[in-house]
């Protein structure tokens, strides 16, 4: 791209960039001196999280997985010593339960053990992350003289109505009262604001935003679009036409067949779509997936639908399926999504690290990450610690079964435990937990997490939205395949800029795929790209797509954003079960439970263990994991 275009795009502006390296920050621009979080982390490397600037959530550029948290993790998987740094020091810290994590599921392992073992347990929870949540991370701006918050990865409580009596439970003791967010989530904001499809001219040949999808009638919408007459034709019929595909078989065949087949299958082999068509649906099974259309199952397409509304799945209506049960709403949303999640649990463990007592006053509660790790607090929240090495201590004295060795500070260290969790990526435990029996390391090995990228874009303000008439754009084939103005959720004393003139989040999704391979194939590619990608890769992108698709409604992209953060999960999703793909397992030949099965004193938690990626998976694996351990111990 030429110098000149970058400064259209505002390449040039001064938001806020900031990458990580080696797990200390590295401004663009601007002296260390005047950003207190660079400052903090350059003032004590082994104890960062105690300077007073330090504060995580306000940090731009590249997050997520962000540099510094995998550089000893990927040591161990490319073959390096989990010692290679020399001996490890020995702090002297014992503890009652060392949980190995610090996401949804991690926290609340620690919190089922204090709830079960009483308030004198020592706790101590290593992340090697610079901010506890796990994917639940909070994303914060300042524009428009104003906080934003957003979400940096797990974005809701999604159908909490389902949750187990457990996961309920937990959600309860901290405070979080589901139905206040039918009043909280503003569902009339958008209503008048609808879906547009941006089609590239990388790919069809010319760049038109088209709105109206999903509310004019097919043949209009798609007649403003650069198609084919006949792929124009072919996608209106197929979401028009009530045309039984699978003929002659009854309702529990035809889903039996849609499981054994590929969306992009199902459209072209009995739908009869003209496979030109086929790229205007790949991309539609991203976010909830992951992967594209054809390595997807219709079944799944169907019974999944879209979370956001932004498109529907064509071809089904005609098949005389049974209607699903009616889903909860898409509400139960906090302003930073489920980072408040963690944040509640944060309080419920260790109060003076996040002032409040609500789940109103949580919102925009300031944590202060200095009381996280004190030696007077009975639970202990260590960040920038990677975890190398967790093996059983022989001979060792009741209480000391567990050694753990992290990584701090570029420094190797030990502390001991009773008993340990694993909350981490099951796929990195056979690196850290060698001694597992093989079986259980293969099993673990198979769990390949999926790679995905949320992006939030704070802009001066919604107006290009409003005067095209939409809330978020479909973009089949661009660098972000979703983009949406932010949940529209005000609670306690955040409100959400509901007027257009008001500086406004933008949510835009990536999953980096290659169609043709398996998904976890695909999902160890896409990390790949991820991990290579630079945020300036990134920033470019975001520019460039932005203008092309609200350039026409008045946007600019060097005038209109004001900060960007590019949350980055090379590891995303927990890996989930896919019948194109894998064996029909007996439920103990799933490797997900091989891989979570109690090891002595060590047993494993997080969403990985249970082979879906919601939080109350998450909940409910961190449950199991004490549970085992204390029946271990009875």
């Amino acid at each position: 791209m030429s110098e000149g275009k970058d400064r259209r795009l505002g390449m040039h502006c001064p938001i806020t960039r900031r990458d990580f390296l080696n797990g200390v920050a590295v401004g663009a621009g601007g002296l260390v001196a005047a950003d207190p979080m660079l400052a903090a982390l350059l003032v004590d490397e082994t104890a960062p999280e105690k300077a007073a600037g330090y504060y995580p959530p306000a940090l731009t550029g590249m997050r997520g997985n962000h540099d510094g948290t995998f550089t000893y993790a990927h040591q161990l998987r490319d073959g390096k010593r989990w010692d290679s740094l020399g001996a490890a020091a020995k702090t002297g810290e014992t503890y009652d339960l060392v949980v190995v994590g610090g996401g949804i599921s991690g926290l609340a392992a620690a919190y089922f053990y204090r709830k079960s073992a009483g308030k004198s347990a020592r706790i101590l929870i290593l992340d090697n992350h610079d901010d506890f949540g796990g994917h639940a991370k909070r994303n914060e701006f300042q524009a428009g003289g104003r906080m934003l918050l957003s979400y940096g990865g797990t974005q809701s409580i999604e159908s909490p109505g389902k949750y187990s009596d457990v996961a309920k439970g937990l959600l309860a003791e901290v405070g979080i009262q589901t139905e206040r967010f039918y009043k909280a989530y503003d569902r009339k904001l958008y209503s008048s604001l609808g879906t547009a499809a941006f089609f590239d001219k990388e790919t069809f040949g010319a760049d038109r935003m088209v709105t109206g999808m999903n509310s004019q009638a097919w043949p209009e919408f798609l007649a403003q679009a650069p198609l084919s007459e006949a792929v124009r034709h072919d996608i209106a019929r197929v979401y028009t036409e009530r045309v039984d595909y699978l003929p002659g078989l009854s309702q529990e065949e035809k889903l039996a067949k849609l499981g054994k087949i590929s969306y992009a299958d199902y459209l072209v082999k009995h739908c009869k779509l003209v496979p030109e068509a086929l790229p205007f649906f790949q991309t539609f099974t991203h976010d909830l997936f992951c992967v594209g259309i054809e390595a997807v199952t219709a079944r799944a397409c169907y019974e999944g639908g879209d979370d956001y509304g932004s498109f529907t799945y064509a071809g089904f209506d005609g098949l005389g399926l049974p209607e699903g049960e009616k889903e909860e709403p898409y509400i139960f949303h906090f302003p930073d999504g489920n980072a408040s999640v963690a944040r509640l649990l944060v309080r419920a463990l260790i109060p003076g690290a996040v002032p409040g007592q609500t789940m109103d006053d949580v919102v925009t509660a300031r944590a202060d990450y200095s009381k996280l790790d004190d030696a007077n607090s009975g639970v202990r929240i260590r960040l920038n610690s990677t975890v190398v090495h967790v093996q059983h201590v022989k001979g060792a004295k009741a209480g000391k079964d567990v050694e753990i060795a992290y990584v701090r500070g570029g420094k190797l260290v030990t502390v001991q435990a009773g008993n340990c969790v694993l909350a981490c990526y099951n796929g990195m435990i056979p690196y850290i937990c060698p001694a597992l029996p093989e079986k259980q390391k293969e099993a673990l090995s198979y769990l390949v997490k999926a790679p995905l990228v949320y992006t939030h874009v704070a802009l001066r303000n919604w107006t290009a939205f409003n005067k095209l008439g939409v809330h978020h754009i479909v973009a089949p084939a661009g660098y972000h395949t979703y983009t949406a103005l932010d949940f529209p959720v005000s609670l306690g004393s955040y409100k959400f800029p509901s007027d257009p003139q008001e500086p406004v989040v933008l949510f835009m999704l990536r999953t980096p795929c290659r169609p043709g391979l398996a998904p976890r194939d695909q999902h160890r590619a896409g990390r790949m790209e991820l991990l290579q990608t630079p945020f300036s890769t990134f920033e470019r992108n975001i520019r460039d797509q932005l203008a092309r698709m609200l350039g026409g409604a008045g946007f600019d992209a060097a005038r209109d954003i004001e900060g960007i953060t590019v949350n980055r999960w090379a590891h995303g999703y927990a890996y989930t079960p896919n019948p194109l793909f894998d064996p029909d397992w007996k439920e103990e030949e799933k490797p997900w439970v091989i891989g979570r099965k109690r090891f002595g004193s060590i047993a494993i938690a997080n969403s990985d263990a249970g082979a879906d990626a919601y939080t109350n998976v998450a909940i409910d694996q961190a449950h199991r994991a004490v549970a085992e351990l204390a029946e271990s111990r009875a």
